[in-house]
């Protein structure tokens, strides 16, 4: 999708970044072109199949969109506008947008619920809207150069462009680091943005103005009578939306509480037995299928699984090209896995992400409460190596004793952490400073922290991954992942109503010193078998650590040291084969070997390649 501009719109350029997106709109393409702009879209047909085409258009054609993703309530607002007087052709939601626009101005955003990134070009003021939803479920890149503005779903349509020059940014690099991938606002790309969730962006003449129009409110309100009734009808209903469409819905079962109350919700909901896809290991302590046929067996679902091995050098950059950035989150292969086996079987998935942010669902949620009135004991270099000493041996235990010399709001982002600062600064060459100067990756989190209006320490935690990890991390992971296999990926525990009941609970129904989840799981006790309600939390881990000493070890070896990644003057050769060291003698240092990996896969994937759009690995 291409913009407006000074000159004539470059429809070929606006083809050839559709092109690339193919893999997200397997099910037709869409153009629209003036004297001053080009939008264009990719379709995965789901809701009104037959007539719901991209781009739309206001009665009198001044008013044009595209968008990606779902609206939920488009059938409320489709009868709300056809009430006061608007003439749409078709049954589907992208329509609505260019109507409420006509009623509503910008704040159109506020009107709609469900996961959205689009474009909205109104012809008659030579204005563009760009909006991407409230929790960051879909995906905004854009870059302008004075006289216009560009803008994708992925970075690798802006790359169509052989104007732009592939630098990496290193403020980007830096962030990368520390967080496992780079933050909205920025992109790996120099030059290239993202739109933060819950932001609109708008140009005119040349100008653009970005401003936020959603937040949380995480002020502990009255509790209602019955919460646990409360939370299930909101679920409920979160699910039923999530439902509507023309093409098969199935759902990916892990086993944890989040996703077997979504599929406990769905069959409910669902008159047909319910699709369900789990991934497992050889590995039992990372495998969690028992738990998910535990699901499965009581619901009758259509239940599929597959056994995930050790990914190949093919496999790990295919995955590389279709997130556009490093990504150091290993559960990204699972992830790519689990939508491979529902491809064929559903087009439409629901999963439970946003359940441990938006109810407290992570340990490190109780260490904030419990560490939250513990002042800062200074000499923070000196807790920083004697943490890491010990997390070779207990990791939790290191990962607390670390934080202990920093404030409460740097203790957070510290346990987060890929690589501290202290960590970084070794990290890179000796011939390179060590960091862009008076850039704090950790004040990122710092920030949001202290925006906060949580009064508990597990309160703040919760809304720094909020509106970092998650939408950075986790949602991220999961749109590249399924529509890297043409599916849509719905999140029901990230619905808005749902959010801001969960927003206004007191601290003891989440994350505190009685557990995590505590009202979640008081609410699906007759839903789920007590062994999922009873389990503690699992990240979607896998077992990257002994990959990287048995069949990953020599690849990993010679991605990191040969003369390719060695070349590039970033790192210190040193460092790098000292992490490669330490954990081939057995401390956990796959984390920031991983990240090291997928930052030099980007590099061979989007900056090697000649000044054309990259092809995608075969």
């Amino acid at each position: 999708m291409s913009a407006p501009g000074a000159g004539p719109p470059d429809r070929a350029l606006t083809e050839r970044m559709c092109a690339t997106l193919v893999h997200r709109g397997p099910d037709g393409h869409g153009l629209y072109a003036d004297d001053r702009a080009a939008l264009g879209m990719r379709r995965l047909a789901i809701v009104d199949v037959a007539g719901g085409r991209q781009p739309v258009r206001s009665e009198d054609g001044t008013v044009v969109a595209v968008c990606n993703g779902e609206l939920y309530n488009y059938r409320e607002l489709r009868d709300g506008l056809r009430a006061r007087g608007h003439r749409l052709t078709s049954d589907g939601d992208a329509e609505c947008l260019v109507h409420l626009y006509e009623e509503h101005g910008d704040d159109l955003v506020r009107h709609l619920r469900g996961m959205f990134a689009f474009a909205l070009w109104d012809a008659r003021r030579g204005r563009l809207l760009l909006a991407r939803d409230r929790v960051g479920k879909k995906p905004l890149y854009w870059r302008a150069d004075g006289a216009g503005l560009a803008f994708a779903s992925e970075a690798k349509a802006l790359l169509a462009d052989p104007a732009l020059d592939r630098r990496l940014d290193p403020v980007a690099l830096h962030h990368y680091l520390t967080y496992g991938y780079v933050p909205a606002p920025g992109s790996i790309f120099a030059g290239v943005a993202k739109l933060p969730p819950g932001h609109v962006l708008t140009w005119q003449a040349g100008k653009v103005r970005i401003g936020r129009y959603w937040r949380l409110g995480s002020e502990p309100r009255e509790v209602p009578d019955e919460p646990e009734a409360r939370l299930r009808e909101l679920l409920l209903d979160a699910v039923r939306v999530r439902l509507a469409g023309e093409r098969p819905v199935g759902a990916f079962l892990s086993g944890g509480v989040d996703s077997s109350a979504v599929v406990a919700a769905m069959a409910r909901l669902s008159p047909e037995p319910v699709r369900t896809f789990s991934i497992g290991f050889a590995d039992a302590a990372f495998d969690e299928r028992p738990y998910a046929r535990l699901v499965a067996e009581r619901y009758g679902t259509e239940h599929h699984e597959l056994v995930l091995e050790a990914p190949s050098a093919d496999l790990l950059a295919r995955i590389a090209w279709h997130f556009d950035e490093p990504f150091a989150d290993s559960s990204a292969v699972p992830s790519f896995q689990v939508a491979a086996l529902a491809a064929g079987r559903a087009t439409v998935v629901l999963n439970g992400d946003g359940g441990d942010e938006v109810f407290g669902g992570y340990s490190r949620y109780t260490l904030a409460q419990a560490l939250r009135h513990v002042p800062a004991l200074g000499f923070p270099a000196a807790f920083d190596r004697l943490g890491s000493r010990l997390t070779g041996v207990h990791p939790r235990l290191g990962r607390a004793v670390r934080t202990l010399g920093l404030a409460p709001a740097d203790r957070y982002t510290t346990v987060m952490s890929l690589f501290t600062p202290a960590q970084k600064a070794r990290l890179y060459h000796p011939d390179r400073p060590p960091g862009p100067a008076g850039v704090d990756s950790l004040a990122i989190a710092r920030d949001e922290w202290e925006r906060s209006r949580a009064a508990a320490g597990a309160g703040r935690a919760m809304d720094v991954d909020l509106y970092t990890y998650l939408p950075g991390d986790l949602l991220a992971k999961v749109d590249v992942t399924t529509m890297a296999h043409s599916i849509e990926a719905r999140s029901p525990l990230l619905d808005q109503h749902l959010m801001a009941f969960a927003g206004a609970l007191p601290q003891h129904l989440k994350a505190s010193g009685r557990g995590t989840k505590v009202l979640l799981r008081r609410a699906l006790a007759g839903w789920l078998p007590a062994p999922v309600l009873a389990r503690p939390k699992r990240g979607f881990a896998i077992p990257v650590a002994a990959w990287l000493r048995g069949p990953l070890r020599d690849p990993a070896h010679d991605l990191l040291t040969g003369p390719t990644a060695g070349g590039r003057g970033l790192f210190d050769p040193a460092a790098v084969r000292g992490l490669l060291e330490r954990h081939a003698a057995g401390h956990d240092e796959a984390p920031r070997i991983w990240a090291l990996m997928q930052l030099e896969l980007w590099h061979r994937a989007f900056v090697d390649q000649a000044p054309r759009a990259a092809a995608l690995p075969v």
